[in-house]
């Protein structure tokens, strides 16, 4: 099997960084959903000691996500950088890497406008 090309390297690397800031942003919905809850049940002696690491946990989350829009934005950047190397290139790439890259910098512009 060929190694795989400059084009599908950065559309995977721009592909796994929308996911991993997707991840990011059902984990704060998770955590903000277990504070509201913790909050509501103060019964439990244990209660403010998780409701702590809870709010610890979505203030780190959301500590990540303006460097996920950075490291999003660069690697947008690459991918379109290969995309139009690729097509002075002669196209050299298949059009179903090409395709890819279509979709995955489509992915990554709709991921930016999503975190702004």
């Amino acid at each position: 099997m060929a190694p795989p090309s400059k084009l599908g390297v950065a559309t995977s690397a721009l592909m796994r960084l929308v996911k991993e800031e997707a991840s990011y942003h059902k984990e704060m919905e998770q955590q903000e959903a277990r504070i509201k809850k913790l909050e509501s049940n103060t019964e439990d002696e244990n209660a403010e000691y998780q409701l702590k690491q809870e709010r610890q946990g979505l203030e780190e989350t959301k500590n990540v996500l303006p460097n996920m829009r950075s490291k999003i934005t660069q690697a947008l950047q690459k991918l379109e950088e290969q995309l139009e190397s690729n097509k002075e290139a002669g196209g050299e790439a298949s059009t179903e890497d090409v395709t890819k890259a279509k979709e995955a910098i489509a992915k990554g512009k709709e991921s930016l406008r999503e975190i702004s």
